[in-house]
């Protein structure tokens, strides 16, 4: 009974102190608020959201069996499909997920002030993320670990199935396009950091070799191995920057950058899993957890203030650095922060094939994502911590604030936010860099604002190694994600390519990997490419395309997820998935509608388009703008278009499964359940551990 009471007091005084913290940040009007709020806000609102809302719907909703067979157990085959320590499994699907979204997305956000991000991640991700991806990997692995496209085939029909199929892959083209497009231009110009991300390929290579070959099992002495390459890559980077020979072998303009990320794209997919991959996914675990939690205990250890107001003036869309209204784009722009159509690719694809036991769901699927969360409002923190005016000129691409720093600088103060030249040369020669203006894209700003924490509570003097460690940690990230992605892609078109030459549809076929390999790496190279010639950075262009599909993708996932309970008999319970994907639905369609019917040329892809087309033909464009021009207004017009046919897939999808319910209620035939059948399991050690 006392244990009882206590546990009581104890979720009490959690959701008291939960509350508190959420009502400071959002009732908080003054000069600046203590980060440490945030902390504890986030801390609190993942705790309950996980200790009682996750156990509902794994109790009464998902229904989860302790007793029953998971399809590693029943098709275990030692390469695709494996029994494994559940906490390998959240690593490897952590690993998976975390890409640059809760990353860039809360920093790019930062325009609207810290309020927006900081209220959408935390509702956002406990109410829609993290129900998501719990909810997928639950339906998965109770069909087989089938793909999210396939499910949908199954479960709605071949209609729906066909377009969730395309939409899926064409998304995830976009989605790795923006992964390369942050990597470029965190690189660009900047041998310490060029250097730094280029060597981490072969580190990986390297743990790869001594875990397959010299010590065989021994993860824990590769990753090992690995981190502290990593550190001694950071400092090397440090070396080549001050050789003036070495330095300018580093030394690149976006475009090679790119075409170096597009090569490394096309072998990740290619090369043996084991060689790349796999041992990435180790090193980017460590890091990424590591990381995270070394900058929290820096945020809880200096309780820095936020410098950035609750809300700025760029509310009403006139943002530097991407246009549009805080309804509907700073949902759009957190992106990954709160909710991912990506990880429901995750969750439909490796996951569920290593699961032991579906008891640990709620840990890997909830809970992976709340702590992806975790890192959005770290990200949001250290943009915030941030100097508004400092924040503004990284951020701000020149063709908006000006080619010159003084030009730069003038704008920027003009807007309420002051900042001088030397303020802004004296912050890059301490991090190690040329200049900090017109570093669009989110990392570099990131970076610096995790500089700034790390240095303040480790050493000042240290100030260039925190910043190119951090543009590292940013890169693992994000390369992670980006040759995973591409494999997942590659996986999806053989299974297409599959129905026309059954021979195209084997992974096994090495013809099949390289020219499938090809075509998704062209795909996604191209809209890289878009991102790179763009003189105002490409975040403008490709990030809201990046938040649109990625969001449509999640739509998608939660269509599926609500088809599933409707055919299970669960119709009372459907809200659980359904209002997230009501919200996600009028979300992207008015950011789809925005983005191609809005005359604002900064905002909408048609009107960019016929603006940059009149400049032209008026003769107004400098040389070097006007000799991309062509090629600028022509991928305006293929954006407006794909975020039309996203649009159109997803209502088609939505349609169709409503179709299905219908039919369901009204007692009609509709497909058959592919849900397998029940099958005890044998793993009894493993049961116990869980239970």
């Amino acid at each position: 009974m006392q244990q009882r009471i206590g546990h009581i007091l104890l979720w009490l005084g959690i959701s008291v102190l939960g509350a508190s913290a959420v009502g400071g940040i959002a009732l908080h009007r003054g000069e600046s608020i203590n980060a440490l709020w945030f902390i504890v806000a986030a801390v609190c609102v993942y705790a309950i959201g996980y200790r009682f809302y996750s156990a509902w719907v794994a109790a009464r909703i998902l229904m989860l069996d302790d007793t029953r067979a998971t399809p590693a157990e029943r098709l275990n085959d030692g390469r695709d499909y494996l029994p494994t320590n559940r906490w390998v499994v959240f690593g490897h699907h952590f690993a998976a997920i975390a890409g640059p979204g809760p990353l860039i997305g809360p920093t790019l956000a930062a325009q609207f002030g810290y309020l927006p991000g900081t209220l959408w991640i935390l509702a956002g991700s406990v109410l829609g993320g993290c129900v998501q991806d719990m909810c997928v990997l639950f339906f998965s692995t109770r069909r087989n670990g089938r793909s999210l496209g396939q499910m949908a085939r199954d479960e709605l029909g071949p209609i729906g199935g066909a377009a969730a199929l395309f939409a899926t892959l064409l998304i995830m083209i976009i989605l790795i396009a923006v992964l390369g497009l942050v990597v470029v231009n965190a690189m660009k110009h900047s041998p310490w950091a060029t250097s730094t991300v280029i060597a981490t390929i072969p580190i990986a290579i390297i743990v790869g070799i001594y875990m397959r070959y010299i010590r065989p099992g021994r993860v824990l002495e590769g990753s090992l191995l690995g981190v502290i390459l990593l550190l001694l890559s950071v400092g090397g980077g440090g070396w080549v920057d001050q050789q003036p020979v070495l330095r300018e072998l580093f030394n690149h303009p976006g475009l090679p950058l790119a075409f170096g990320v597009i090569g490394y794209g096309f072998l990740a997919a290619v090369l043996p899993v084991w060689l790349l991959l796999a041992p990435r996914d180790y090193l980017s675990t460590f890091m990424k957890l590591g990381t995270v939690l070394l900058l929290a205990a820096a945020i809880i250890v200096l309780q820095p203030e936020i410098k950035m107001p609750a809300l700025t003036q760029f509310t009403d869309g006139s943002g530097p650095i991407f246009a549009g209204s805080i309804f509907p784009f700073v949902f759009i722009t957190i992106a990954c922060g709160a909710i991912s159509g990506f990880h429901a690719l995750i969750a439909s694809g490796t996951t569920p094939k290593l699961l032991s036991n579906e008891r640990d769901i709620p840990m890997i699927g909830y809970g992976g994502m709340a702590l992806e969360s975790f890192v959005a409002v770290m990200a949001l923190i250290a943009a915030t911590v941030l100097e508004p005016g400092i924040y503004f000129a990284i951020n701000s691409p020149a063709g908006i604030v000006g080619a010159l720093p003084s030009e730069a600088v003038a704008t920027i103060t003009s807007w309420g936010f002051p900042v001088t030249v030397e303020q802004m040369d004296a912050l890059a020669k301490a991090m190690g860099e040329a200049t900090l203006f017109a570093r669009t894209g989110g990392a570099p700003s990131l970076a610096v604002g995790m500089a700034s924490i790390f240095a303040s509570a480790f050493g000042e003097h240290l100030l260039a190694i925190w910043y190119h460690f951090a543009i590292m940690f940013e890169a693992v990230f994000i390369l992670t994600t980006l040759d995973a992605g591409t494999r997942v892609g590659r996986f999806m078109l053989q299974d297409m390519l599959g129905n026309l030459w059954p021979k195209l549809g084997r992974t096994s076929w090495y013809p099949s990997v390289i020219f499938s390999s090809a075509l998704v790496v062209a795909g996604w190279g191209y809209f890289l490419y878009i991102g790179v010639i763009d003189p105002n950075g490409g975040v403008n262009i490709l990030w809201p395309l990046f938040g649109i599909a990625n969001q449509m993708l999640a739509a998608i996932a939660l269509c599926v997820c609500t088809g599933i309970l409707i055919k299970s008999g669960k119709l009372k319970y459907v809200w659980v998935t359904a209002l997230p994907l009501l919200w996600l639905t009028i979300l992207t369609s008015t950011a789809v509608y925005e983005k191609v019917a809005s005359d604002n040329p900064r905002l909408g892809f048609f009107a960019a388009a016929d603006d940059l087309s009149q400049k032209l033909a008026s003769g107004v464009l400098p040389p070097e703008k006007a000799a991309v021009a062509p090629q600028l207004i022509f991928n305006q017009q293929l954006d407006a278009w794909l975020a039309m046919l996203f649009a159109a897939l997803l209502w088609i999808i939505i349609l169709d499964m409503l179709r299905m319910a219908s039919r369901h209620l009204r007692g009609l035939p509709v497909a058959e359940s592919k849900e397998t059948p029940y099958q005890q399991t044998r793993l009894e050690t493993q049961q116990g551990a869980t239970a």
